[in-house]
This record gives structure tokens, sequence and C-alpha cells, in this order.
């Protein structure tokens, strides 16, 4: 019989609105869905644990208009322990269809993670799932590791990692393999945002999309059609100028009738991620816009790292998937720190932004290679510790300390 260190551990990356799961060793996920559940209305409140009628991801979304939907995680940290141990429940017994008693189980987590959140985690892996081993890692690390696997697997883990996805966004400066929390910073907008403003200007222009598939419809629009432009006036203009050189049609289906519809996507294509460049457009609170967050996060670090930081800026999540970002992000970084180096007549510093194929699940990506490697034993907490110690294991987080 294998044991769990024989056997693929499996990697669990919950985002605020997806979540990707699969097993160590493997190049992609096995699934992504919604993290969310639905519980039918007449039980709206998540009862114990032995109640099966519920549904998680693209099911739960599909059962919304009779179920209530509870979505666990809300800026990337866990909110409800509840459910999102039903939504584990299906994650391993209907997607993955395993045992969670044979197989080791690496686990991503935000940076500011709280020490009680890590606990509960372990708790209820170790209790109520009966997990053989856990590793806990940083979603930053977890990214950073998988862009220096595609270039360098012996490099120091050093960079800063600009995760944008569903619910958040914000630019995590790790050193050595270690978060440097304190300049940590955040955006108030992510890739919901720019689905919302996509949806909102196909609005304003009237386009024909059946109301209740809007939200869906501008996703994949988003998804489908839109890039980072290098100047939106610019831009703008081009688009006036020759229409149907730009315009691209858009054709889906009435869930309901089963009409079919069509419509164009214009300015849409690069107004909807430029929100990320310029938040007014779609928040009232005071926000940096992107380039500018992520200079002001390198620059609270200590002196002595900035350049290295500057030198590797590495792209996570789903929302810097758009055509272009990374350049556009790596050109108005540049003139920040060129303007900064004139003021002050000090020399050249080149800034890298890194785009790597792992980009839009790189967290990931990242715990599948360290699940695979033959090192995850020696930061992997197993049950045994965990009978002896209780959830304290897994209060401080050596992720690389081994291995970096």
């Amino acid at each position: 019989m294998l044991t769990p260190f024989e056997r693929p551990a499996v990697v669990l990356d919950c985002g605020t609105g997806y979540t990707k799961l699969g097993f160590a060793g493997n190049g992609e996920p096995s699934a992504v869905i919604p993290t969310v559940v639905a519980v039918p209305q007449v039980r709206s409140r998540p009862g114990p644990f032995d109640d099966l009628d519920y549904s998680i991801g693209d099911a739960a979304l599909a059962a919304a208009t009779s179920s209530a939907l509870h979505y666990p995680v809300k800026q990337g940290m866990v909110e409800s322990w509840d459910v999102m141990e039903r939504f584990w429940q299906q994650c391993f017994f209907q997607h993955l269809r395993v045992d969670s008693s044979a197989h080791n189980v690496v686990l991503t987590e935000p940076a500011l993670n709280t020490t009680e959140a890590r606990e509960a985690a372990a708790e209820v892996l170790f209790e109520s799932f009966s997990v053989p081993g856990l590793h806990i890692g940083v979603q930053a690390v977890f990214a950073l590791y998988a862009a220096f696997g595609q270039q360098e697997r012996g490099r120091a883990l050093t960079g800063a990692v600009v995760d944008a996805g569903d619910g958040y966004t914000s630019c995590i400066p790790v050193v050595n393999g270690f978060v440097l929390s304190a300049a940590l910073r955040s955006l108030p907008v992510a890739g919901r945002d720019v689905t919302r403003l996509v949806q909102k200007l196909l609005r304003e222009r009237g386009a024909p999309v059946p109301p209740d598939q809007w939200l869906e419809v501008a996703r994949q629009i988003k998804e489908a059609h839109c890039y980072t432009c290098s100047d939106a006036t610019k831009e703008r203009a081009k688009f006036d100028a020759d229409p149907g050189k730009h315009v691209r049609l858009w054709e889906g289906v009435n869930a309901k009738s089963g009409a079919r519809f069509r419509c164009g996507v214009g300015v849409e294509r690069f107004l909807g991620p430029e929100a990320l460049f310029r938040p007014e457009m779609v928040t009232s609170e005071p926000a940096q816009p992107l380039p500018e967050m992520v200079d002001a996060c390198i620059q609270s670090c200590p002196i002595d790292t900035r350049r290295a930081l500057y030198g590797n800026i590495v792209l996570s999540g789903g929302t810097t998937m758009f055509k272009n970002f990374g350049t556009r992000l790596q050109r108005d970084i540049q003139r920040i720190v060129d303007a900064r180096m004139a003021r002050s007549g000090g020399g050249a510093l080149r800034v890298t932004v890194t785009s790597h194929g792992r980009q839009q699940h790189a967290a990931w990506f990242g715990g599948a290679m360290l699940g695979a490697m033959p090192e995850f034993a020696s930061v992997c907490h197993t049950r045994a510790e965990y009978a002896e110690h209780g959830p304290s294991i897994c209060r401080s987080n050596s992720v690389f300390r081994d291995i970096a």
C-alpha cells in the first residue's frame, strides 16, 4: 500500500472568486470553480456537516434562483469556516474523487493571513478530513516560485509579486522566501470591478443582453476581448476614427428562450482594464493607480532590497492576463523610477516585470511544484504532529526555508 508521501498531494488554492484544485506534479489544476456554496432556501443557514443538500461552484451559481449563496472567502480571507468545510468536502469527494485521509494537502493562504485562520484551517483539515499531512504556504511565495520554476530553479526567492485576482489586487514583496508584510500594499480594484465596468459600458450603449445574463456575458467579453493599451486617449481616437477595424462582435444565447443575440464590443475592450491604472473609474475610495502602488510597496522595503525587487516584479492571477498588461505596468513603473532618479541625481535603475506561462494559476502551480519535490516531507506537518501539539504546529509559516 502506498504511503501519503508516495501519492500526489492535493493542492488547494482558494481565492475570493475562484478555487483552483488539483494534484502536485501536474502542470495545471484539475478544476477551476467559483468559490461559492448554494444551500436551498429552506436551509439558507448551513446546518450540520452531514447535511449534503448543497452544491458548490458552477452548480451553485446555476441553483441561485432557488438557493441562498454563501461566499466563504472575502478579500482572500476565509469568513465562514462552516461554509469552507462544506466547500472542501465536495472539492475532495466530488471534484477530485479522492479519500482525503490518503493524500497530503498543500493549502495556499494570503500574505496577511492571521494565525487564528491558519490554525482554523489546520483544525478543519486534520479533524474533519483526517488528512495525513498539511503544508500551508503564502500565495505570493508560491507564485514567485512558479515564475522561477520557469527560469532558474536555484535562484533566491526574491521579487515583488503583483497578485491581481477576482476579488482584490495587491503587491507583496518577498525577500529570500519571506514576505515583508509591513511593506505590503493593496488596491481596491480587481477583476470583478473590471467586469462590472465592462457591463456598465455595454449597458450605456444599449447592448441587447438578457437582463439576468449581464454579469456573465460581461465576464466572458472581458476574458475574450479586453486588452491593456498604452494610452487610453489615443486608443479612443483610433476607435472613433475607424470603428469597423477595432470593434469585435460578441454572440450569445439567451438562457431562457434559446434565442441568439449579438452585440458589438468597442471601447470596452481597453477601458475595462484601464480601471487598474485609473481606479477612479470604478471606485470613490482614495486609491493609487497600480504602477504607483507597486512603486510605493517597493519603496517601503529596506533600501538594500529595492534593486532586486524592481528587477523582478512577478505577475500572478487571472486579472494580469490582459494582453500587454505587463508591458504597460513595466513602462509606467519605469517612468516613476526614472523621474525619482532624475530628481535625486541617482544612477539608472532597471525595472523588469516578469510574465510567464503559469501566471494565471501561479499560486496553485507553485504549490504543485513544492508538493512534488522530495523536500516537501521536511515542510509538511503530519497528523502525528497535530495529535501531539494541536493546531499550533501551523502558527508559524516557514515556507521554502529549507529549499529556497
